[in-house]
């Protein structure tokens, strides 16, 4: 999310290209590259913003319709579709935000960790006046899209390109998540070693390959587990898992709950209460 607080500049992206001046955000989501050419000078403030913390706070937003945590990501691509966006708050609206802005860099510049509260107040009083500008989407409208929402990259993240073999190995993983990958086929399709492969991956996306890869798995058969009766043998043979046993335990590594006391908890957070006026609950 980047303020420009000052000057103009013209911006090239994805999505054309376009002039931004004081009083617009530019909102990008992972990675997106965008070039900027100062028409003068122009002066931003950036936050950088993880993407399990956003996806933490968009659950306790809308705990209302989703049952979950693991619901969290898949309503996220639904409605927040868009690569890139300015959102255009205006001067009037940018300048009560600035004290807020200069604080919190301060307090990110020395660490921070004492004051995590106060960071944390301060990011919410600035996304408080931002978020009315973000435009949603009621539906995923092309693949470039879907490529650049997620996930996004590690909180230590070295900000450098994206490695197009990264990208690639990603690609594989999520276009056939049920397929017997190894990290020598993938390294192999990528004509790098099984080594670099797997030091390329980690420092884009935070995990190695095959641990990448166990976390789709894990995402799938939760959304399995709520969509049928299907048995968790079953389940774990459909998202590449022969092993029953070895599902159940990556499944519990992941969200803290066994296949089936998973499902027993969805259905029950579903259940509606007696009476008139019965309504869902939602469990965190």
């Amino acid at each position: 999310m980047i303020f420009i607080r000052d000057g103009s500049a013209f911006l090239i992206g994805e999505t054309g290209q376009e002039t931004v001046t004081v009083g617009d955000v530019l909102l990008l989501g992972a990675n997106v590259l965008y070039g900027a050419e100062p028409e003068g000078h122009v002066t931003v403030t950036t936050i950088y913003l993880d993407l399990d913390y956003l996806l933490d706070q968009l659950f306790w937003q809308h705990s209302h319709i989703l049952r979950d945590r693991l619901d969290a990501p898949r309503f996220a691509e639904t409605i927040y579709a868009e690569a890139a966006q300015v959102l255009r708050i205006g001067e009037d609206r940018l300048g009560p935000l600035l004290p807020a802005l200069d604080e919190l860099v301060a307090h990110s510049v020395d660490g921070g960790l004492h004051r995590f509260h106060r960071m944390q107040s301060l990011w919410f009083a600035i996304v408080d006046q931002i978020a009315p500008f973000i435009r949603v989407t009621p539906v995923r409208q092309t693949a470039s899209q879907r490529a650049h929402i997620r996930p996004t990259h590690p909180r230590a993240r070295r900000f450098t390109p994206t490695r197009p073999e990264a990208r690639s190995t990603l690609e594989m993983l999520r276009s056939d998540i049920a397929a017997p990958w190894t990290l020598d086929m993938l390294a192999d399709a990528v004509h790098l070693s099984s080594e670099q492969l797997g030091r390329v991956f980690l420092e884009t996306f935070g995990k190695t390959p095959l641990a990448y890869l166990t976390m789709l798995r894990v995402e799938k058969m939760a959304s399995l587990l709520h969509e049928g009766d299907q048995t968790v043998a079953v389940i774990a043979r459909q998202v590449g898992w022969n092993n029953r046993g070895r599902a159940s335990e990556a499944f519990r590594e992941y969200t803290g709950l066994t296949p089936g006391q998973y499902r027993t908890s969805y259905r029950w957070s579903t259940k509606p209460a007696p009476g008139p006026a019965a309504h869902a609950s939602t469990l965190p």
